[in-house]
């Protein structure tokens, strides 16, 4: 038998699984694969690339020589694993245990390699908006990025994990074809997984030089206000000079305000000068 039943109708499949397995289902005891003399249990966390922002819900699987069932938790699992298994038989052919679990996990990620496509090209437009000086929002890209790469990273090193297992075929419910299709499925897996790897570093540097391009804006910036600052800096000393309460000779002589104005634009302008041949701004 090849049904598929949420988590809440889980008791139907009693007639068909020792009761101790049932339970042991039922208390949420499954690892990613336990594999038994007769049977064998898997459970992931279904991430649907296609709606990256929804939760991951969990699929639990049953497989023995005989009956295998898939145990969803929420509708839109159970809908999403339905789709699938209905484009399996919907031809009518038989197909044994070994080759729906193999051809539902090939359905199940079979659009992957595009998102990840997808995904890369998005983060590439993403650092080159940034050198182009768009800066608005990219912070948060960068952290939506982060969040994304580490949810497929949890989802394909579960998916690696149990094809991992399946190749191995501890207790023979799978012929060899499957065990070297599930070995093939790993393999696909896992450059899924080093794919993703490289992006989320690939995402890191674009954060460090983020994190560079602020620095050298703030230093720029900071150089401009020192620029000024000196500039500025004799002339306080000449405000500071005058503005003493003391009797000075020079000021009851009638040019002495237009010999420190002048002074002070002398001195602004020379500094000006000197510092744009340093190239200090």
């Amino acid at each position: 038998m090849q049904k598929i039943l949420p988590f809440s109708r889980i008791a139907e499949a009693a007639p068909y699984m020792d009761a101790k397995v049932l339970h042991y289902i039922n208390e949420g005891q499954i690892e990613a694969f336990e594999s038994f003399p007769d049977f064998s249990v898997l459970s992931f966390d279904w991430y649907d690339v296609k709606q990256s922002e929804a939760e991951c819900p969990q699929i639990l699987i049953y497989l023995d020589r005989e009956d295998v069932f898939f145990f969803c938790e929420t509708a839109r699992a159970e809908e999403r694993a339905g789709a699938v298994l209905t484009s399996l038989t919907g031809a009518g052919e038989e197909q044994s245990n070994g080759q729906m679990l193999y051809r539902f996990f090939a359905r199940l990620i079979k659009d992957d390699t595009a998102y990840l496509d997808g995904l890369e090209a998005q983060i590439t437009d993403a650092e080159d908006e940034v050198l182009a000086g768009g800066q608005r929002g990219y912070l948060g890209k960068i952290t939506e990025f982060r969040r994304e790469l580490l949810r497929l990273k949890r989802y394909y090193e579960q998916l690696d994990s149990i094809f991992d297992e399946l190749a191995v075929n501890d207790n023979g419910l799978f012929s060899e074809e499957f065990v070297r299709r599930f070995t093939i499925l790993g393999g696909r897996t896992g450059r899924y997984l080093r794919n993703v790897g490289n992006l989320r570093e690939y995402v890191t540097q674009m954060r460090e030089a983020y994190q560079s391009q602020i620095d050298i804006q703030q230093n720029e910036l900071m150089k401009i206000f020192t620029v000024v600052t000196v500039i500025f800096l004799p002339l306080t000393l000449l405000v500071g000079w005058y503005g003493m309460n003391f009797k000075m000779p020079e000021l009851n002589w009638p040019y002495s305000y237009p010999l420190v104005a002048a002074a002070s634009v002398v001195i602004a302008v020379w500094l000006i000068v000197y510092f744009k041949k340093k190239k200090w701004f």
